[in-house]
């Protein structure tokens, strides 16, 4: 017999993903060009020239062996190290090889957090609006996802909605800030904040309450944005990180997870890491991409569009009367739809052939995304065909 739970699952599909390939069927009939495809985050800026040499010389001059044999369990020594040090020199921490396990990417690194810490049966909290996929990362677990009520007046963390759903069975709080899909960065004061609620629960509960935070656009920020390490302010934490969008490396599938030192056991966390690989066969990632990545870790693709590309959709939108929180980060923004229905707003906007994300699974209703991550060009040809939208739709 198959297994119904995954059976089950093919009813609920990636929203984003069937408008992204429903954007590709339509360029297919009329040319892409004529498509304002703003459904998928997949970077539009090209991994730097730096990272594509640096992967040729491995190819041509190191030993066979090591770029193409197995890596260790945890990651390659020698990267995982360099990793380490990075950190350590951007944000003062402390991290040593130990504390870090390379995995597949951030979905990779937080399936491994997330076992890390809980067990069947266990909570953990995120909040709204929040990556749909955290459902199905967190539910097959074992775990179960809880989602706390968004603060849509700036998408920070909606402190009395979490002290109403804060319960004894929590056993970790998950962040991802930079935020997909609002673009919000939680400033120094949030994380403060909630790094001193989650010590007074350990306190009441009597046991430790980890702090996951998914990162993934922690390098795309923008001017004027506060974006604090989470990390250095909460000992029990685990940072999850990918280099898909920093360095533009979406297919390569390369991340980590940083356990922090100052954590509850944190010297066999990363080890435990290798363990829960053994469980669900998302281990050893690519030697090649390990040994390139360690050569580019503190530098990053041209990520200058995004922020460029936010401001011209940001002044678009706010001059035809929607509601938008300014991102602070990340290549996506969040509106609100000129009605209740996101779904009908967004099949509204389909036959203007501009792709949008309606919200309902992000956990906040009324909202649509726009995943801005296309060139420039193409953002200012889609402006006069969003204001045709509008003011055909809505008589704006």
């Amino acid at each position: 017999m198959i297994n119904e739970t995954y059976k089950a699952m093919l009813q609920g599909k990636s929203i984003i993903r069937e408008l992204s390939e429903y954007a590709a069927a339509r360029g297919r009939e009329i040319g892409y060009d004529h498509v304002f495809d703003y459904s998928l985050g997949n970077p539009s800026v090209p991994c730097p020239q730096a990272y594509t040499d640096g992967m040729i010389e491995l190819l041509r001059e190191e030993d066979p062996m090591a770029v193409h044999g197995y890596s260790p369990s945890l990651g390659i020594e020698s990267v995982r190290e360099a990793v380490a040090d990075s950190l350590n020199r951007r944000f003062a921490m402390d991290y040593e090889a130990k504390h870090i396990f390379m995995a597949s990417g951030a979905a990779g690194a937080l399936a491994h957090a997330f076992r890390c810490v809980t067990g069947p049966g266990d909570e953990i909290l995120t909040f709204a609006p929040y990556f749909p996929e955290y459902g199905p990362y967190v539910n097959l677990s074992g775990a179960r996802l809880r989602v706390v009520p968004a603060d849509t007046g700036q998408f920070q963390i909606n402190f009395p909605a979490l002290e109403e759903v804060m319960n004894e069975k929590v056993m970790a709080v998950l962040v991802n800030t930079p935020n997909n899909p609002s673009g919000a960065v939680y400033s120094t004061d949030t994380i403060r904040k909630l790094a001193d609620f989650l010590r007074a629960k350990q306190r009441e509960y009597g046991h430790d309450i980890f702090l996951i935070s998914d990162e993934p656009y922690r390098e795309i920020v923008f001017e004027g944005a506060d974006s604090p390490y989470v990390s250095g302010f909460y000992d029990n934490s685990i940072s999850c990180y990918s280099y898909s969008k920093s360095l533009s490396l979406p297919g390569e599938r390369i991340g980590y997870v940083a356990v922090n030192p100052r954590c509850k056991d944190g010297d066999i966390l990363a080890v435990m890491c290798g363990q829960i690989s053994r469980g669900i066969g998302h281990n050893c990632p690519p030697s090649s991409v390990q040994l390139a990545v360690a050569r580019m870790l503190d530098q990053t693709s041209d990520l200058s569009v995004y922020e460029t590309n936010m401001n011209l959709l940001y002044e678009s939108l706010k001059n035809l009367g929607f509601t938008v929180v300014k991102p602070g980060g990340t290549f996506y923004l969040f509106p609100k739809a000129l009605e209740e229905d996101a779904g009908a707003f967004c099949m509204k906007a389909k036959k203007y052939d501009l792709i949008l994300v309606p919200s309902d699974n992000f956990g906040v209703p009324g909202y649509f995304r726009m995943a801005y991550c296309i060139d420039t060009e193409k953002v200012k040809r889609s402006l006069p065909v969003l204001e045709r939208f509008v003011k055909e739709e809505y008589g704006r």
